[in-house]
């Protein structure tokens, strides 16, 4: 270990407190459920040493001198994650002073917005697991995951109004992104609108908004030219969308679960992700039994794995891998403001992992 950093019978310390597993990492390399493109060496273990900071401050953050509360909000947060926000404001904080207090507060601010969102969206998704473990609202109830959410969204704007006036217009316009977004979604798309578009325009409030912001503070906060600034938030916003068709993408062609989650809950669930979208677009009369089960929800085990087979094979598969492939593309072109080195390669390497990753 390096640094601040020492270990006790094997497990990572900082400042005397344990490191929690996930970014634990071995020799120069994080351990990160974010994925193989993380990078290797002084570049390596600056983001591990950044991420352990990340993950103390958030434990702080959803502590609480009341045991139920401080259970209910560390509840997601224990259940792990891939922490890509706070990892890419770390990242981008790489081109300036990386090591300035407020790129971690910032970090840790994305996150908490992110875990709100999480309570809230399992309520209205009536989700039964998060990250391999029970949801709040199936644990406990929907009131108090609702309420919970509203605690992680109350504590990440107490730390945004540490980090000055502006900080605290973009967090509200991000979050004004994320409801905005989550509504759109409810309510569908409007006479005449076209689905696809529409679905497009959501997965860019509901997730590209709150990654492009990350980058954003971490770049920010670090010192970057404003120019430089403004790319990485649009890198961020690309790739953001890139990540969640990946997700959607995944769940319809990952085996056994390699994704964390059972294979085709987005069809069992009804929710219509860009594959299940072009799907009803078409008019091929060969695909007239795949338009009739992802017209609805697919809860019937034999038409569940029928639907599973035949998205599988299908060209509108094959059409919604195209377009994550072209918000990838999108992010990477991007990149031509940033200066050679380690954190550009980096970010390169993140476009390839959101088009090819398997979990």
């Amino acid at each position: 270990m390096t640094g601040a950093r020492a270990a006790v019978d094997g497990i990572p310390t900082e400042g005397g407190s344990p490191v929690p597993p996930q970014v634990w990492h071995r020799g120069s390399t994080p351990v990160s459920t974010i994925g193989p493109w993380l990078p290797e060496g002084r570049l390596g273990t600056a983001l591990a040493e950044g991420l352990a900071r990340v993950e103390l401050a958030l434990m702080a953050s959803v502590g609480s001198e009341h045991p139920f509360v401080r259970e209910a909000s560390g509840h997601l947060m224990a259940a792990g994650g891939k922490r890509f926000r706070p990892m890419l404001a770390l990242l981008a904080a790489q081109l300036g002073d990386p090591e300035a207090p407020e790129v971690t507060s910032a970090a840790v601010v994305c996150e908490l917005t992110h875990l709100a969102t999480l309570y809230h969206d399992d309520v209205m998704d009536e989700a039964a697991v998060r990250r391999g473990a029970p949801s709040a609202n199936s644990r406990w109830s929907n009131s108090v995951a609702i309420l919970t959410g509203d605690l992680l969204f109350a504590r990440a704007s107490d730390l945004v109004a540490g980090l000055g006036p502006d900080a605290v217009r973009i967090q509200a316009r991000t979050f004004e992104r994320l409801v905005t977004g989550q509504i759109r979604e409810t309510v569908g798309p409007q006479s005449g609108e076209d689905p696809v578009a529409h679905h497009l325009a959501v997965l860019a409030d509901k997730t590209g908004s709150l990654v492009a912001t990350s980058a954003r503070f971490g770049a920010g906060f670090a010192g970057v030219d404003a120019s430089l600034v403004e790319a990485l938030t649009s890198f961020g916003e690309e790739v953001g969308v890139a990540f969640q068709l990946s997700d959607d993408l995944l769940d319809i062609v990952s085996q056994g679960g390699a994704s964390g989650k059972s294979p085709g809950t987005d069809l069992r669930e009804g929710i219509a992700t860009l594959p299940a979208l072009y799907a009803l677009a078409g008019d091929d009369p060969a695909d007239a039994r795949l338009r009739e089960l992802v017209s609805g929800p697919v809860t019937d085990a034999d038409d569940h794995a029928e639907a599973l087979a035949l998205l599988r094979s299908s060209d509108a598969l094959a059409r919604a891998t195209g377009v994550l492939r072209e918000y990838a593309d999108r992010a990477r072109a991007r990149l031509d403001a940033v200066p050679a080195g380690d954190v550009r390669e980096a970010l390169s390497a993140l476009c390839d992992y959101v088009v090819t990753r398997t979990s």
